[in-house]
């Protein structure tokens, strides 16, 4: 999906479109995500592991495949909301199941942390090979046949994943019982635990969203080249992955509600201080700071979500993750970037830092009704 994420948008402005038609190319990798969540999370809950997978793969190749014979932009749009709605639902049967076989607490903490630094890594594998094989495998630089080469190397890559989980043993799945055949999403949000860790998980997940979004324009403000505000973004991508590399060890040690509350204080802090500095080596600071802050909050919100949801719903709580996640990723920068013109982008940056401060008391309230037994 990253790789796609990179090559469709790139070759529709070979093709003429404008930056609009580029804005809805990529939000359609979001979207089938939002819609697609919460039905995948059931079906992961009846289905186990690798059925979802298979089918994810099947749609993965034929989305990337179809881009091979037909580059055309309604062509990519099908790609795009076939790539991105695969990949959500791969993401949320891996979970699942990471969860299922994590033995206590403490795995389940160093088994997301493990498992979240995949993201990271597709995050500069998947455009670095696409954008190697869009220059060089054509006659000339990013033409026709180059990028069709990125399109049967990316179709490829879902038949990789399948090869590493075919021999995987699953754990024997829950049947269903009558009781649980009308049980609505929404009643999970009944659960005060479920509510308070959905608005954690959405606030930390907002400030991801505004500062990938915001650092270029304040980047512009300040007179930084595009390089520059690049490498102040790459920071921020390797400082979150590094930080999942050294979680499992001291993720061991301290509960998933301190390191939560922690991240959304330092948060709030780093939002506050980032609109001051005008150096683009003070920003990459910060980048930095934040990338380390917000690289611990998945794996904790994870580990978090598996011990308060029953397991026979944990595939539909994914879900309901996964669709406030997209669903924000998809408004936030339209909301804070019509208040950003408005207001200007520092006042965003301080807006959002003290929303993300004030969440903290949710986080503290994440807490274990029973510290001794966790």
């Amino acid at each position: 999906m990253t790789g796609m994420r990179l090559a469709t948008p790139l070759l529709a402005l070979e093709q003429g479109y404008s930056t609009m038609a580029v804005g809805v190319l990529l939000a359609l990798f979001s979207v089938t995500q939002v819609f697609m969540a919460i039905p995948a999370g059931r079906f992961t809950d009846r289905h186990g592991l690798k059925p979802p997978v298979q089918i994810s793969v099947v749609t993965a190749c034929l989305g990337a495949g179809l881009a091979i014979f037909w580059p055309t932009f309604p062509v990519l749009c099908i790609a795009a909301l076939t790539t991105g709605g695969a990949t959500g639902i791969t993401v949320i049967a891996l979970q699942r199941h990471v969860g299922r076989i994590s033995a206590d607490a403490n795995q389940l903490k160093e088994t997301f942390s493990w498992l979240a630094i995949g993201p990271a890594v597709s995050n500069f594998v998947g455009p670095f090979f696409a954008g190697i094989m869009i220059d060089h495998a054509g006659s000339v630089p990013a033409d026709a046949d180059g990028f069709r080469a990125t399109f049967v190397m990316l179709t490829l890559f879902p038949l990789l994943a399948w090869f590493w989980i075919r021999n995987i043993q699953e754990k024997p799945i829950a049947p269903q019982l009558p009781e649980h055949a009308n049980l609505r999403v929404w009643d999970l949000l009944h659960e005060p635990m479920m509510r308070r860790l959905l608005l954690v998980n959405w606030l930390l997940s907002s400030c991801w969203d505004i500062h990938t979004f915001v650092v270029p324009v304040l980047g512009h403000e300040r007179g930084l080249s595009a390089s520059v505000v690049g490498t102040i973004l790459g920071s921020f991508a390797v400082a979150s992955a590094m930080i999942r590399i050294i979680l499992p060890w001291f993720a061991r040690h301290l509960q998933e509600y301190r390191l939560l509350t922690g991240a959304m204080i330092c948060a709030g802090l780093i939002f506050a201080v980032y609109p001051l500095v005008d150096t683009a080596l003070a920003m990459g600071i910060c980048s930095v700071c934040l990338g380390l802050v917000l690289g611990v909050v998945q794996p904790m919100v994870m580990s978090t979500l598996h011990q308060i949801t029953p397991a026979h719903r944990q595939g539909e709580a994914l879900g309901l993750r996964i669709m406030t996640v997209n669903a924000s990723s998809v408004i936030t920068p339209l909301i804070f970037g019509a208040a950003g013109a408005v207001v200007g982008v520092s006042v965003v940056f301080w807006v959002v830092g003290l929303a993300v401060a004030s969440g903290a008391p949710q986080a503290w309230r994440l807490r274990p009704p029973h510290p001794a037994d966790h």
